[in-house]
C-alpha cells in the first residue's frame, strides 16, 4: 500500500483577516491530514506487529517438529524391537508345530500341556502383530505430520527471509540516504542541523535559530539553503516519504492574528517548509505537515538550554511500505 502524503492544513495558517469561512476549511483540511497521518503510523504498528507475530509462530512451529522428532524416533526404536519380538515368536511358533506329531505321540498330559502352550503363543503372536500393525500406523501418521509440519516451517522460513530482506534493503537505503544528506548538509552541521537514523527512518532535526525567528513562522535565508539542499537530495530518491513536523518549546504563545497557540505555531512552521519544499520540485503527494506543539520535548527541564532543544523542526523521511504490507497481505490470504 502507497502511502499518500498531504500537506496538513491547519485552523491557524493566516493573520485575523483571513474570513472565518476560509479558516474554518482550513481547519477541516488539517483533520484529515491528520487522520492520514494516524493512518499511516498504525500501518506501521501492524507491519511490526505481523512480523513478530510470524517469528514467534516459527519459534513454537520449531519447538512442535523438535517434540515431534523425538517422538518419531522413540516409536522407530519401539517398532524395530517388536518386529525382532514378532519374528522370534514366529520362529517358536513353527517349531512348536513341527513337534506337533510328537507331542500327539507321548502321554495325553504332555501332549495337552504342549498344545496349550502352542495355543498361547498363537495367541500372543497374533497381539504382537496387531500391536505392531497399530504400531506402524502410528508412526506413519506421525511422520505424515512430520513431513506437513516441516513443510509449513520451511514455507514460514522462507515468508521471514523474505520479509527480512526486504526490510534489511530498506534499512541499507535508509543508511544510504542519511549518508547522503550527511555529506549534502556538511556546511550546516556546526549551525543546528543534525541528520540521524532510528527504526529505520532518518531524522533531519533542524533548530529553530537556523529556520525561523522567535515567535514567527518566516523562513531565514540560511534556512531556505539548507531547505534547498535538501530537496536536491530528496528529488533523487523518489521512493521516500516525507513527513514535516514542528515543535514548540512550552513557552505560552502570544502572537496576533488567527494563530492562538503552540499548537498553531508549530503547523504553521511545518507547512512553510513543506510549500519551501515544493518550491524546490519535491512531489506534493509525498509530503506531510503537521505540528507537535510542546508535547513532544527532547528535554522536560525548565531552562533555557532544554527550551532551546525543543524549539525544532524535525523531517522525518520514511521507506515506502507497500512491498512489505504487500508481502504481509499475501500471508493473511
Amino acid at each position: 500500500m502507497r502511502k499518500i502524503a498531504s500537506i496538513v492544513l491547519v485552523s491557524a495558517i493566516v493573520m485575523a483577516c483571513v474570513p472565518k469561512r476560509q479558516l474554518d476549511d482550513m481547519k477541516a483540511k488539517y483533520e484529515a491530514e491528520k487522520m492520514k497521518r494516524e493512518e499511516i503510523a498504525t500501518k506501521e504498528r501492524k507491519c511490526q506487529t505481523s512480523y513478530e507475530e510470524l517469528k514467534a509462530q516459527v519459534e513454537e512451529d520449531m519447538k512442535r517438529m523438535e517434540a515431534l522428532k523425538r517422538d518419531t524416533s522413540v516409536q522407530g526404536k519401539s517398532l524395530r524391537q517388536l518386529t525382532i519380538n514378532y519374528d522370534q515368536l514366529n520362529k517358536t511358533y513353527r517349531e512348536l508345530l513341527s513337534l506337533k506329531d510328537q507331542i500327539q505321540k507321548g502321554s495325553q498330559a504332555e501332549a495337552k500341556k504342549l498344545l496349550q502352550e502352542i495355543e498361547n503363543t498363537k495367541t500372543t503372536l497374533q497381539d504382537r502383530e496387531d500391536q505392531l500393525n497399530d504400531l506402524q500406523m502410528s508412526l506413519k501418521t506421525k511422520e505424515e505430520n512430520l513431513n506437513k509440519l516441516t513443510s509449513e516451517l520451511e514455507a514460514r522460513e522462507a515468508k521471514v527471509k523474505e520479509l527480512q530482506s526486504i526490510i534489511n534493503r530498506q534499512d541499507s537505503a535508509s543508511r544510504a540516504l542519511r549518508n547522503k544528506l550527511q555529506a549534502a548538509l556538511l556546511g550546516f552541521k556546526d549551525k543546528g542541523l543534525t541528520v540521524t537514523m532510528r527504526n529505520g527512518k532518518v531524522y533531519i532535526s533542524l533548530e529553530n535559530e537556523l529556520m525561523f525567528k522567535s515567535g514567527s513562522w518566516d523562513i531565514g535565508s540560511k534556512g531556505e539553503e539548507a531547505i534547498k539542499q535538501l530537496a536536491a537530495v530528496l528529488n533523487e530518491n523518489a521512493d521516500i516519504n516525507i513527513m514535516v513536523e514542528g515543535h514548540t518549546d512550552s513557552d505560552k504563545y502570544y502572537g496576533k492574528g488567527a494563530l492562538e497557540d503552540n499548537w498553531d505555531l508549530s503547523v504553521k512552521r511545518a507547512t512553510e517548509i513543506v510549500k519551501l519544499l515544493e518550491k524546490y520540485k519535491v512531489e506534493s503527494q509525498r509530503l506531510t505537515a503537521a505540528g507537535r506543539g510542546e508535547h513532544v520535548p527532547l528535554d522536560t527541564a525548565d531552562t533555557p538550554e532544554a527550551k532551546r532543544k525543543n524549539r525544532r523542526t524535525e523531517i522525518i523521511l520514511t521507506p515506502n511500505l507497500d512491498e512489505i504490507m504487500n508481502l504481509l497481505e499475501a500471508e493473511e490470504n
